[in-house]
């Protein structure tokens, strides 16, 4: 039986939230890397505002947003309760957090990474922005190893790639700066089997023509 056809970015901390939801399910997909400055033309047919990642199924329902990706694919099978089956409360928080890292902490931190671009302030000012959710995240972090519990979810998953981004843009000061349980639980998932996984290079399709089996 075919599979669900993936389109990714390797370095995208979307793309990275949706392998990470697949991969974490146990599920496969076929998946074409690609380069975001070459975008495939049956990736615009099926998704046309050009981002990844972009799931179509067997029946040619499209999925492309990341956050719907990671729960379509834990919908089918979530073997470490990722998305926290009859925990009301820990919902509600994982929703929270990740709202806020998609709608108020991704604008700082694309801001601090391209400061150029955005002259009106400085980086240091991008950064003290972005730093107030970095805070919220340490403070969690210091009653549990990961965001809610001790146990990962699917909270950690969606938000630990953008937090690789923010870090990334001036390492050393990231790695002096006073949050040692982000740091912690950044390296934690960071040094992961899951991550490494994740990250495995794979030719893009417009050149090779070749689809991966992705997954379980």
């Amino acid at each position: 039986m075919s599979l669900p056809t993936l389109y990714s970015f390797r370095r995208c901390p979307y793309a990275m939230r949706a392998r990470l939801g697949i991969l974490l399910s146990g599920t496969s997909v076929s998946l074409r890397e690609i380069l975001l400055k070459h975008k495939p033309e049956p990736m615009l047919v099926a998704s046309p505002k050009g981002t990844v990642p972009v799931l179509i199924l067997q029946d040619g329902s499209i999925i492309d947003e990341s956050l719907d990706i990671m729960r379509w694919a834990l919908g089918l099978n979530d073997p470490h309760n990722l998305l926290l089956a009859s925990q009301s409360q820990p919902q509600e928080q994982a929703k929270t957090l990740i709202d806020n890292n998609d709608n108020q902490f991704k604008s700082w931190l694309d801001k601090y990474k391209y400061a150029d671009r955005h002259p009106e302030q400085s980086e240091v000012f991008y950064r003290t922005e972005g730093e107030k959710f970095i805070a919220q995240l340490e403070h969690l972090l210091e009653k549990h190893q990961q965001l809610l519990s001790d146990s990962a979810s699917i909270v950690d998953f969606a938000i630990f790639p953008f937090i690789r981004q923010f870090a990334g843009v001036d390492r050393a000061w990231f790695n002096q700066a006073p949050y040692p349980n982000v740091q912690r639980w950044l390296a934690g998932h960071l040094e992961s089997p899951i991550f490494a996984n994740i990250m495995k290079k794979y030719p893009t399709w417009l050149d090779s023509n070749e689809e991966f089996i992705f997954g379980d």
